[in-house]
Formats: C-alpha cells, sequence, structure tokens
C-alpha cells in the first residue's frame, strides 16, 4: 500500500509538471508595446512668442521663451527657460521667469518647473512687490497661483518667507501659509 501511494503521488507529480511545461510551450508570445519612448511633438518653435487670451479674448499671459514644444498626446506644451507675463486688473502685470514651464492644451493650467522668480512694478496704490519660489502652479485665466515650496515675498520696506503660498492677482492678496518669517524696516526708511 506505501508503495503504491508514492507511486500515485510521483505519476501525479510527473503529470503536473508535464502539464504545465506544455502550457509554458503553447502560451502566445508578449508582443512588444507598439511605441517605446518619450511622447512626440506634432510641433516645435524656436525663438517664440505667445500670447493666450481667456474665454472673454482678453489677454491671460503672454510667453516669451527660446523654445517650445507641443505635445501631441493631449495637446499641453512644453517650453524651455520663459519669461512670461501674467495680465493682471488695474495694469498690474506680474511679469517672470522659470527654468521650464508647462502649459495645458488651454491655457487654463501652467506648472512653472524649477526656479522661479515673479515681479510686479508699482501702480498707483499697488506696491512694487517680487516673489521667488520654485514650482509654482499658475491658472492664469483665474490669476490665481499656489506653491508648497519656500516662497520670500519682497516689499519695500518688508521682507517675508514662509513655506507654501496662494496669491490671487486680481485682489492683490499673497498669502504664505506656514513657518512665516517677516523683517519690516521703520517707517521713515520706507
Amino acid at each position: 500500500m506505501e508503495r503504491r501511494t508514492i507511486l500515485t503521488i510521483t505519476v501525479l507529480a510527473l503529470l503536473a509538471l508535464a502539464t504545465q511545461a506544455v502550457l509554458w510551450f503553447i502560451r502566445p508570445l508578449d508582443k512588444p508595446p507598439a511605441f517605446v519612448g518619450p511622447p512626440r511633438s506634432n510641433y516645435t518653435l524656436g525663438e517664440f512668442e505667445m500670447h493666450a487670451l481667456d474665454d472673454q479674448g482678453k489677454l491671460s499671459f503672454t510667453v516669451t521663451a527660446p523654445r517650445l514644444a507641443r505635445r501631441n498626446d493631449d495637446g499641453s506644451m512644453w517650453v524651455e527657460t520663459p519669461h512670461f507675463v501674467m495680465a493682471a486688473k488695474d495694469a498690474a502685470d506680474w511679469k517672470g521667469e522659470s527654468d521650464n514651464a508647462w502649459i495645458n492644451k488651454d491655457g487654463s493650467k501652467m506648472l512653472l518647473a524649477g526656479a522661479v522668480e515673479m515681479h510686479r512694478d508699482a501702480q498707483g496704490k499697488i506696491k512694487s512687490a517680487k516673489v521667488e519660489s520654485s514650482d509654482v502652479t499658475a491658472w492664469p485665466k483665474d490669476k490665481k497661483l499656489e506653491t508648497a515650496a519656500q516662497a520670500t515675498l519682497s516689499q519695500p520696506g518688508a521682507v517675508q518667507t514662509g513655506l507654501g503660498m496662494k496669491a490671487d492677482l486680481d485682489t492683490h492678496q499673497l498669502e504664505l501659509l506656514a513657518n512665516v518669517h517677516a523683517t519690516f524696516a521703520p517707517k521713515s526708511k520706507r
């Protein structure tokens, strides 16, 4: 009885192994991917200036850069070392630059990658201001900015730093979110 049980187990194990080998040999082969590599651009521009309009036909933002590549798969654009102007009401436009930028197809979202520097000139009651940060997300049509990175806001007589920032360019409100430190000059030096 013991010999018969061992023989049965051995035969079943050999049958299972043979079945697995047959299945492995007759399986369909994996096809290589149809496209390998980064997404391709359907066009590129060199030394360009682009004016993006909002839904009402008003200027939303302007970008000038040495190179733009439009991605074929989603219609977004990748811009190298852009110089940009984000239009704001009261003619208090924000001018700036970043290492790179990604702009979605309809121009409603712009990711400013790497170091970002922006400034606004004084206009009437609006003070001049300068913002230095990195990896800023901008919504040019809504006139809003946001970053989770360290941000420095400089205005005449004041320098403020903090971790994270939100800004509304139309209302001229800039909010530092955490670990805020500020230095204010005495009124006589402003």
